[in-house]
C-alpha cells in the first residue's frame, strides 16, 4: 500500500496538515482518537467517509515519519 494516495498535505486545508485525501480529517486528529482508546469500528462508525484502508494509510505514514527521522526529540548541548 501507498500511504500518499491516501494522505496529503496541501496548505489549503488546515494550514497543511497531513490529512485524509478529500477530507478535512487530519492524521494527527485520527492519532489522538486512538490514543485516547477508540477503536477502529469507532472511529469508522463516527466518520463514514473513510475506510479501514484510510486507517492503514495513517500507520504506514507515521512509519515514514519515524524512519525519516521526523518524528524524534532532538536535544541539543551547548
Amino acid at each position: 500500500m501507498n500511504w500518499q494516495e491516501y494522505i496529503i498535505e496541501d496548505e489549503n486545508i488546515l494550514v497543511g496538515k497531513p490529512t485524509i485525501k478529500g477530507t478535512r480529517i487530519s492524521v494527527e486528529f485520527l492519532v489522538e482518537l486512538l490514543a485516547q482508546g477508540w477503536t477502529e469500528q469507532q472511529i469508522l462508525e463516527n466518520y463514514s467517509r473513510l475506510n479501514r484502508e484510510h486507517l492503514k494509510a495513517i500507520f504506514l505514514y507515521v512509519q515514514d515519519c519515524f524512519r525519516d527521522g521526523l518524528m524524534y526529540k532532538r536535544t541539543y548541548t551547548d
